[in-house]
């Protein structure tokens, strides 16, 4: 009877064990189902490298989840440095800014008809102490960023500044000093002057962009200040709205992301009801995911970045860091892929249970 105890608990174990060996995560939402059309057919992630930073790389998708180098991993220009963020104008020209370092004193920003061939276009040189309410903005601009907002034609390109220098005894108050500055400009020849501060908290924020979406205008933001028990929500990625293009922004979010991560990049699914919002935890450690059906919430984390084929559920190159997620045609990503070739996947092993 001992022994047929010991036999049964012996094959349930086992049973129990194959059955979570076998087992499957659901996919995340907004994905199409076979035979159907997506909304949105492909899409280019323009990324700098751990390796490389502050140069272009590429890397694309079929679905939003997983993603591809191009160039067999070499920049895709030499000519670009910053931190790459993409716009397509009116006229489908697309725009990407950036700049020398975060010192340099000048945005420059480059034009592509085809997302192949880069030109620079302009430059632009903001007087970042004129800034009304802003007169101790010290003379660095981090990460900037271009939106183009359909309704009033115009572009808004939004950057970060701080007004505080670090010290060797509390460095982090430089970047608890960072505030979102903008301009705007009709050909991203001109822009307005001066600066204006985008966002009314007195907060550190950074990695800012804009989007329109759901009757509203967003901005997804990087929290910067440092996390305490004091201010729980540093280093994280949140979200505000507003009826306006320039605000003011309020119902800011909790925290969408763990914290220290930076670099929000956010895409619509492939059946285009579904908002897929990545971020990187730093330094080139890995990404993290999550996902809503709303920008408003409530948004969940996907399981992701392991190397496991059995548990991730959205993949991308090791290494990569941060830049732009853009959606792009099924045209253009095929002549994306003829012309800088595309890294063919490696098998991942399976993960045990």
């Amino acid at each position: 009877m001992i022994a047929l105890k010991i036999f049964r608990r012996l094959l349930l174990a086992a049973t129990l064990f194959a059955a979570a060996a076998l087992a499957r995560q659901p996919d995340p939402p907004g994905q199409v189902r076979p035979g159907d059309k997506p909304v949105n057919e492909a899409y280019l992630f323009a990324h700098m490298t751990h390796a490389d930073y502050g140069r272009l790389y590429y890397s694309v998708s079929l679905d939003g989840l997983h993603w591809y180098r191009l160039n067999d991993g070499k920049r895709i220009t030499d000519d670009y440095r910053g931190h790459p963020d993409i716009a397509r104008g009116p006229d489908g020209t697309y725009y990407i800014a950036g700049n020398e370092s975060d010192s340099s004193p000048t945005i420059n920003i480059w034009s592509s008809r085809d997302l192949i061939e880069w030109q620079r276009f302009s430059t632009y040189t903001p007087d970042l102490k004129a800034t009304p309410g802003y007169s101790q903005a010290l003379q660095r601009i981090g990460a900037p960023k271009i939106y183009y907002d359909e309704p009033s034609k115009q572009f808004v390109m939004t950057w970060h500044t701080p007004h505080l220098e670090g010290t060797p005894e509390d460095a982090e108050r430089y970047w608890a000093s960072q505030r979102t500055l903008y301009v705007t400009s009709k050909d991203m020849k001109q822009f307005s002057a001066p600066p204006q501060r985008l966002l009314p908290w007195e907060m550190g924020t950074i990695d800012v962009f804009l989007r329109k979406a759901e009757g509203k205008y967003w901005a997804i933001i990087k929290d910067e200040t440092y996390p305490t028990l004091d201010w729980v929500t540093g280093k994280t990625i949140r979200i505000a709205s507003s009826d306006n293009l320039l605000g003011p922004y309020e119902n800011l979010s909790p925290p969408l992301s763990p914290n220290f991560r930076e670099a929000p990049m956010l895409i619509p699914s492939p059946n285009g009801e579904i908002w897929y919002l990545y971020y990187e935890q730093y330094p080139g450690v890995s990404y993290g995911l999550s996902v809503a059906d709303k920008l408003s919430g409530p948004w969940y984390q996907i399981s992701g970045y392991t190397f496991f084929s059995t548990w991730d559920k959205y993949s991308l190159p090791p290494k990569v860091r941060h830049g732009a997620m853009i959606t792009i045609s099924r045209k253009q990503y095929d002549a994306l892929v003829e012309r800088f070739g595309i890294e063919q996947p490696a098998p991942q092993p399976t993960a045990k249970q």
